[in-house]
C-alpha cells in the first residue's frame, strides 16, 4: 500500500498491458488488460495532488480525480467507487472509451519527462472492482416523489438525466427506437474498446431500480411528442445525432460505398448475436476486402480497426491533414497502426471509380496552409498530385449531423440552429415549447460519451428545478 503520493519521481508511468496486435486482430475483446490491485495503487500513488487539479478542471464532468487517485493508493476502494460515482454516472465506460490523452491525463500537471497518471486505467479498475464486490446498487430513492419525466433517447445523456431524477424519486419513463439500451455506447462503439456487458448490465440495474424502457418506440410515429408532454410533467429531448454526413463527387452513388453508422451497427449487432443479412452478405462486412476509409475522427479509427478484425486484405485511413492535426485519439492511433492500418496523410477524395461498385478512390495529395480564423492550418490541394486508392468497401466517416426532429416529431414549435441541432435556452436548457427540455448530442453536436453524461446531469437539475417551481407557484401551474 502507497503510504504518501507524489511517487511520481521514483515511479514511471505504466498503462494497462495490451493483448498483442497479432492476437487482438483476431477478435473484438477489449484490448487492454486490467490493472492488478498492486499496479493500480502503485500508479494512482503517481498523482501529485496539486493544488489545482488541471485533470479535473479539463474533464467535462469536473470529477474528483485525485481524491479518487489518493483513495486508491491507499487501498480505499469502496471510498474511491462513492467519490467517482458521485459526479459520473457512467465511470466504468468513460474510463474505457474517454479520450483522456486530450482531457484529464493530457493536462496532468506532471511534468512530460515524467508523463501523466494513468487516470482512465485507475478509474475502470476502481468500478470494475466495485462491480465485482457488489457496491454499485440501482437507483433507489429514499422516497417517491409525485413527479414525472419523459426521456427521448436512451443514449449516455437520457441515461444520465434518467439515473439522477430517479435517485430522486422520479417516476422515468425512456423512450428509444432501437431494441437495446446504450444507444451509440451499444451500436456504434466497437467491443474492443466497450464490451457491451459493461453498458447492458447497466442498463438491467437502470431497470431494477424503477426506471421504465419504452423500446422499439418511434416519437413521431408509435407516440407524439404532444401525447409525451400530456404525460408527463416534463420532457426530455436526448436523441444524439445519427445522420452521417456525406461525400459527394463522381461515382458517390456506387455500389459499395457506406456510411460508418450503418457498417458499426451491422458489426456491432452481428457480434451480439442479432441476424444481419446486410452483414452475411458481405454489403456490411470487410472480410476479404481492401478497405478504404474517409475521416479521420475517433468513428474513423473505429472503422479501420473493424475491418482489420473482419478480416480484410488491407485497410487505408485517407486524412486531409497529417498526423498531428487529426481530431481522434492519438492511441486509437497508435492501436490501429500496430494492427496493421496503413494512414494516407494528407490525402483528400475527389471521388469514386468502378462500374457498378466501387473499385478506388480518387484522391488529391493535400499541403498544410496558413492557419484560419479558428487557428487551424487550412488545406489546400497540390497541382498534379491525384492518385487512385483501390478499394472494394469504401467507408465514409466524416461526422454526424442531426436529423430533422421538428419534421420527425411533427411539432413546428421545435426550433433549431443554422446547424440543425435542437436550440434552447443556455440557462434553462428548455426549448421553445414549455416543459420540454434538450440535452446531449442533439444540441451541442456530435461529441464524446462525457459530455453527454454531464449534458443530461445538467438537463435532470434544470428539470426538476423547473417542476418544483411549477409546483409552487400556481400562477406558472395555470399557464
Amino acid at each position: 500500500m502507497a503510504d504518501r503520493m507524489l511517487q511520481f519521481v521514483r515511479l514511471s508511468q505504466h498503462q494497462p498491458d495490451k493483448r498483442a496486435a497479432a492476437a487482438r486482430r483476431t477478435d473484438f475483446g477489449e484490448i487492454y488488460q486490467r490493472f492488478s490491485a498492486e499496479r493500480a495503487s502503485e500508479q494512482s500513488s503517481r498523482c501529485s495532488q496539486c493544488g489545482v487539479p488541471f485533470c479535473s478542471i479539463h474533464c467535462p464532468l469536473n470529477n474528483n480525480i485525485p481524491d479518487w487517485l489518493k483513495l486508491t493508493a491507499e487501498g480505499r476502494l469502496e471510498e474511491a467507487y462513492e467519490v467517482a460515482s458521485a459526479t459520473n454516472t457512467f465511470p466504468e465506460i468513460c474510463g474505457r472509451v474517454c479520450p483522456q490523452d486530450r482531457l484529464c491525463e493530457g493536462n496532468c500537471v506532471i511534468e512530460k519527462g515524467f508523463e501523466s497518471v494513468t487516470i482512465g486505467a485507475v478509474e475502470k479498475y476502481i468500478t470494475d472492482t466495485a462491480w465485482e464486490k457488489g457496491w454499485v446498487k440501482p437507483p433507489a430513492p429514499a422516497r417517491e416523489v409525485a413527479h414525472s419525466v419523459g426521456i427521448i433517447g436512451a443514449g449516455p445523456a437520457g441515461l444520465a438525466a434518467a439515473e439522477r431524477l430517479r435517485g430522486r424519486g422520479w417516476k422515468v419513463t425512456v423512450y428509444d427506437r432501437y431494441d437495446r439500451v446504450g444507444g451509440l455506447m451499444i451500436y456504434g462503439i466497437p467491443n474492443f474498446k466497450l464490451e457491451k456487458e459493461v453498458v447492458l448490465r447497466r442498463a438491467e440495474q437502470f431497470a431494477a431500480g424503477g426506471i421504465e424502457f419504452v423500446l422499439n418506440c418511434q416519437v413521431g410515429r408509435d407516440i407524439s411528442l404532444e401525447e409525451l408532454r400530456a404525460k408527463h410533467d416534463a420532457v426530455l429531448i436526448a436523441t444524439g445525432v445519427y445522420k452521417a454526413r456525406d461525400l459527394g463527387g463522381p461515382g458517390a452513388n456506387l455500389a459499395g460505398i457506406v456510411p460508418a453508422l450503418d457498417y458499426l451497427t451491422a458489426s456491432n449487432r452481428q457480434n451480439l448475436g442479432d441476424a444481419v443479412p446486410a452483414y452475411e452478405d458481405g454489403t456490411l462486412n470487410a472480410a476479404g476486402k481492401r478497405v478504404v476509409v474517409i475521416g479521420g475522427g475517433d468513428t474513423a479509427m473505429d472503422c479501420v480497426r473493424t475491418a482489420i478484425r473482419q478480416g480484410a486484405t488491407g485497410v487505408t485511413c485517407l486524412y486531409r491533414r497529417d498526423k498531428a492535426n487529426m481530431p481522434g485519439s492519438m492511441r486509437e492511433v497508435s492501436n490501429a497502426e500496430e494492427e496493421g492500418v496503413r494512414f494516407a496523410w494528407l490525402s483528400a477524395p475527389e471521388g469514386f471509380e468502378g462500374e457498378g461498385k466501387v473499385s478506388g478512390v480518387r484522391a488529391v495529395k493535400m499541403h498544410l496552409g496558413l492557419p484560419d480564423a479558428t487557428g487551424r492550418q487550412q488545406v489546400e490541394p497540390i497541382p498534379g498530385s491525384a492518385f487512385s486508392e483501390p478499394a472494394d468497401l469504401v467507408i465514409k466517416a466524416l461526422g454526424f449531423d442531426p436529423e430533422d426532429l421538428p419534421t420527425m416529431f411533427n411539432e413546428p414549435g421545435l426550433t433549431v440552429s443554422r446547424w440543425g441541432t435542437l436550440s434552447i435556452d443556455r440557462r434553462s436548457m428548455m426549448t421553445k415549447l414549455d416543459g420540454v427540455f434538450a440535452a446531449g448530442d442533439i444540441v451541442r453536436g456530435a461529441s464524446l460519451v462525457v459530455w453527454g453524461i454531464r449534458d443530461g446531469r445538467d438537463a435532470a437539475d434544470q428539470i426538476e428545478s423547473y417542476v418544483l417551481a411549477k409546483a409552487s407557484s400556481p400562477a406558472l401551474a395555470a399557464e
